[in-house]
This record gives C-alpha cells, structure tokens and sequence, in this order.
C-alpha cells in the first residue's frame, strides 16, 4: 500500500502510547516463566509482542486477554510442554533470541522460524556462546533461522559480549537462571538493561565495562507489571513536533529508562526543548510525562559510546538532523545493517530519493543539501522503523511525499495513524 503524507503546519495536545515493546516482551516472557498468575498492564499491541504470546501458547501457557491486559498463567521452571510444530517469531529478533535461551534449558526438542526478513538476521551471535553454555544449537547454513534446539545439560558461564547487544545478553541470561552456579556477563558499552531490572539482577559498572551476575536464584516469580508507553514509538512525535512552529506536545507514562533515553539528550544537546515530569518508578522501571516544544536544532558530533542506547532511533534522528543546521553524521552503526532490513541503506537510499547528498560508509553515512524532488517516494523496504520515519519527514514537506508498504509499521505500532491524527491541528 502507497500511503500519501501532505504537509502538516501544527502538532497540538497530549499522546498516551500502548506499552514498550521490550518491556512488554520480557514481561510475557518472565510471567510465563513464573509459577502463578500475574498481570501485564499496558502490554504492547503490536504483531512483535503478538509473536512472543504465540510461542509461549504453544509451550502451554495460557492468556487471558483484556482491553489493556493480559493474565498470565505461568507454568514455573521447566513446566512448559514441548510445542506440536515450529515456534515462529514472525519479525521480532526479541523473541527468537530470547526464546532460544530460554528453551535451550528445557527437557525437549524445539525449533524456531520467522518470517523472511528474520529469516535473514544474524543468530551465530546467541547460538556460539549458548555452545559454550552446553547448549546444543543447530542453525541454518547462513548462520541464520531455523533454529534447532535439542535437550542438553547447561553450565553457567564466564563470558565478555563481543557485540554489545542487549537481546544476546538477554538470551544467556534466560539460559543461566536454569543453573544454579552463578554466571557472569561482561558488556563493553551500556545497552537496554530492561532484563536486569525487572529480574532485579545485580549489574555494576567497572572498567571491563557493565559486569552483570545471575544463577537459578533469580528465577522470576509471579507479579503485576505496569508497561510504560514505548519511547521508541514516541520518538517519530517528539522530533515533529520539535520540528513544526508553534507546536506542543504533551506524551503521558512515557518510559524513561536511561538505557532508552540516549536519543533524547542526543536532541537536548542539539537544542531541544523537552522536559519530563511527574516521573515515577513500576517493576524498577522509570516513567513520567514528557513536553515537547518547537525547538531551532543544531547537529553534533554523536560519541560511538552511545550508539547501542540509540540504535533503534537513528531512523528518525536522522530525520531531524536533516532540519536542523549543519551536517548529520553519524559513525560506528554497522549493527543498523543486522536489522529488520539494513537500515543504513534503507536510508541513504530515501534520502537519495528527495534530491539530498548522501556519503554512505561499512558503519554510517553523512546527509547534507536541500530536499529538491517534489512528492518524493520512499521505500520503507517493509521495515517499521523506517517507515514511521519517512512518513515524519513526508510531513514536514512543502510538497508532501509517499511511504510503500507503510502497513508494516504495525510490527511496533499499529495505532500510529490515529495518533498522528490526534494530535495535528
């Protein structure tokens, strides 16, 4: 479908967004874990989440599902069935990272599918160190899905991450809460820590990097979660409204994880006007109100340090870096390659397509000049991400422009358009 964007001139009034879609994973995952009921409230409404439930009903849990939560049923350690046929993760790496750690400690035979986009991702990174592990893995001869997983013996392990990744990192974890000796992981640069916290792992900051410790100990037991909204799906609001004149934006319960946040000091530091409020803390996870207000944007040197804090937003600051003065560049992203499509040439590709200079490198690219074709086209190469950004930049147009396949963006956010809706004036 070739969705049409005609330029806005206001964004006005207040967002409450369904939950964050990391958050909303791990608690599906640690509530079926538990023995006992527990309540997720604000869980995420897209297909991602709507994988990771899937899964788990097929491994025999059981959901009972209201307007805005979901009653887990968790079976307790090692209570889940073996599943009738293939566990398919549909597009979400989440669930089939973390699925495979989790299921590599389990009694039975499993093998994990996904759709073509996910067929194509990197799973080498989780099958080697779950190896280590004990664990037997088997994977396609790309190194990608299917996996297949058989019945083993896991051993705790000792193990520095080469790829600060926090879905790897999650994957072991759920692997060493089946072992009873204590595992360490040791995680160069800071990455979502959305696991430790609602698992209340112990995580300390040394100069190896972020050293993080668990065993059979911490094994998740039955509660209530509240999911903050997603920061991610928030992220395409903030930078349009920055962005439009005479614009205020008011998004509510909004998560404000550090490990989530990098991309807003990233727009702070280039002159954003956000400030957050009523800040509050559920399941060790922060959250509050933020206010968003138009703001003249400056670009700036972005340190490699914080790339794994804002991979996910690199789409949509891009965006704003077009608008704001000075050149956009950005270095040391070659993880936007692994993603749902390779996001670095998705978007040098879109940019191109509107007339602007592009340098594309292994591990980022550099956009300066004026937008100069007219309703331009762009590919969202059916990546969610990628299309919200490019509708954000299609509005903020002279001339409009088109986004293809936009119905992909209901892997995260479903919803959008009658956000979007609400608040433009």
């Amino acid at each position: 479908m070739l969705q049409s964007f005609n330029k806005i001139n206001k964004v006005n009034g207040e967002l409450e967004l369904p939950g964050d879609k990391s958050i909303s994973h791990r608690a599906v995952f640690f509530s079926s874990m538990a023995k006992g009921d527990s309540a997720i409230n604000n869980i995420s409404n897209g297909d991602d989440v709507k994988s990771t439930i899937e899964c788990f009903r097929q491994l025999g849990v059981q959901f009972e599902t209201k307007k805005n939560e979901v009653i887990v049923h968790g079976v307790g350690y090692k209570g889940f069935n073996e599943a009738s046929s293939f566990l398919n993760a549909g597009n979400s790496g989440t669930t089939a990272r973390l699925l495979t750690g989790l299921l590599a400690a389990q009694d039975f035979s499993s093998t994990i599918t996904g759709d073509e986009s996910l067929s194509r991702r990197p799973m080498l990174r989780i099958a080697e160190p779950l190896r280590l592990m004990g664990a037997e893995i088997e994977l396609s001869a790309n190194k990608t899905l299917p996996i297949r997983i058989s019945p083993s013996q896991i051993k705790n392990i000792n193990y520095t991450l080469p790829v600060s990744s926090a879905q790897v990192k999650s994957c072991l974890i759920l692997a060493g809460l089946h072992v009873n000796e204590q595992s360490i992981l040791i995680v160069k640069d800071e990455t979502r820590d959305h696991t430790e916290r609602l698992l209340n792992l112990k995580s300390e900051k040394s100069d190896a990097g972020w050293i993080i410790s668990f065993s059979q100990k911490d094994y998740p037991f039955a509660q209530d979660y509240f999911v903050p909204g997603d920061i991610s799906s928030a992220s395409f609001f903030i930078v349009l409204t920055l962005l439009l004149p005479d614009s205020e934006l008011l998004i509510k319960n909004i998560s404000l994880n550090p490990t989530r946040t990098g991309f807003i000091n990233v727009l702070k530091q280039m002159g954003a006007n956000i400030i957050a409020m009523n800040t509050s803390v559920s399941n060790n996870e922060p959250f509050g109100d933020l206010i968003i207000r138009s703001s003249n944007l400056n670009n700036v040197s972005i340190p490699l340090s914080i790339v794994p804090n804002i991979i996910d937003e690199i789409p949509i600051l891009a965006v704003a870096g077009i608008f704001a003065d000075g050149t956009f560049e950005i270095k040391g992203v070659e993880e936007l390659r692994k993603k749902e499509t390779d996001r670095i040439n998705s978007l040098t590709d879109n940019f191109r397509q509107a007339g602007l200079s592009v340098d594309e490198y292994d591990a980022g690219f550099k956009i300066s000049g004026r937008v100069t074709v007219s309703q331009p086209q762009f590919n969202s190469f059916n990546d969610h991400r990628i299309a919200m950004a490019f509708s954000v930049f299609s509005l903020l147009l002279d001339t409009g422009g088109k986004v293809d396949n936009f119905e992909c963006v209901k892997i995260s956010n479903p919803e959008f358009f009658t956000q979007l809706n609400s608040v433009i004036r």
